[in-house]
């Protein structure tokens, strides 16, 4: 049968290793509920000053949970993880950071702002009021490779992707690079903007809550996804989502693009000219994040409405 099973926030890591000794073992079909500090692994606090936050441990940001070890799970399987809940704790804050951002060469002054987060929405930056979808900006397993690696680029295994629609509701599939899949979480935003342009969402600690499904011997080169229905845009509620990440933006739209008519190809028997063009008329780009640089990820989204209705796996 399957379980439910929890997995505290501490201790976080802020590298993907595969060589990390697993916090937790699951079966298929388990549920999985994750204790998540905020990004600054709970350095920042409410009332911390922007003198204070320019002193913290940069190593430990993104602080995530994990990694969660799925068994039978090989390189080559595919891990489908189902979001059930991403809970809030009522707090979170938003920087700026000399040298980062999308544009750093006009915003160079440090400066921490601290949100109250009330149900749905918060009224912290008025007149502003700010609809809340908690999502985690980091979700991804262990890359297929020796070595620690910082969590700050994403890549096909997943990672710091930001995707914001990831949120309650939403289906990730993962590819995996590693026995036991090694899959980890954190960085939750409780709301973001596509590009997260000035480096952070409303940074912010969570309980996250996941199912998780292991797919064997499935061809799958980087992340897919599904957003869930009733979102807060057209384009983005209830769609196919082809995620690519990569040093040059154009190529990873490119790639993103030729991954969606791959897809249409596969799963609804187009010709490749009639998914090229079903694509220019249907299809959406965005920018997850264009922050995290050298690597930027775009997502490409296809509404389900238009198509008939299909499993990925």
């Amino acid at each position: 049968m399957a379980a439910e099973r929890l997995i505290s926030a501490r201790p976080t890591h802020s590298c993907w290793n595969r060589a990390l000794a697993p916090r937790l073992r699951i079966q298929s079909g388990d549920t999985v509920r994750f204790e998540c500090l905020d990004s600054s692994g709970a350095q920042v606090h409410p009332g911390m000053t922007a003198e204070e936050f320019l002193s913290i441990d940069r190593g430990l940001i993104h602080a995530l949970t994990g990694p969660l070890f799925v068994e039978g799970a090989e390189q080559g399987d595919v891990l489908q993880v189902d979001i059930l809940e991403v809970t809030h704790k009522g707090w979170g804050w938003s920087s700026v950071i000399g040298g980062l951002g999308f544009l750093k060469d006009r915003f160079s002054a440090p400066y921490l702002f601290h949100w109250k987060l009330d149900g749905d929405v918060t009224r912290s930056l008025a007149p502003a009021i700010v609809p809340l979808r908690p999502f985690c900006g980091v979700i991804g397993v262990a890359p297929g490779k020796d070595g620690e690696f910082r969590t700050r680029p994403p890549g096909a295994f997943g990672g710091n992707m930001d995707v914001r629609d990831l949120c309650v509701g939403a289906t990730l599939y993962l590819p995996i690079f590693n026995t036991g899949a090694l899959f980890s979480i954190g960085d939750a935003h409780a709301a973001q903007g596509d590009g997260e342009v000035c480096i952070n969402g409303i940074e912010c600690p969570v309980d996250a809550t996941a199912r998780f499904h292991l797919h064997k011997s499935r061809n799958l080169s980087a992340p897919l996804a599904e957003s869930p229905a009733g979102g807060d845009r057209d384009a983005a509620s209830d769609a196919w989502i082809v995620i690519e990440s990569g040093l040059d933006a154009t190529a990873a739209a490119r790639a993103a693009t030729s991954r969606m008519i791959d897809l249409l190809l596969e799963k609804w028997g187009f010709s490749e000219v009639h998914a090229y063009i079903l694509c220019s008329v249907a299809m959406h780009l965005r920018f997850s994040q264009v922050v995290n640089e050298p690597v930027f990820t775009v997502a490409a989204y296809m509404p389900k409405r238009i198509l008939p209705s299909t499993t990925l796996f």
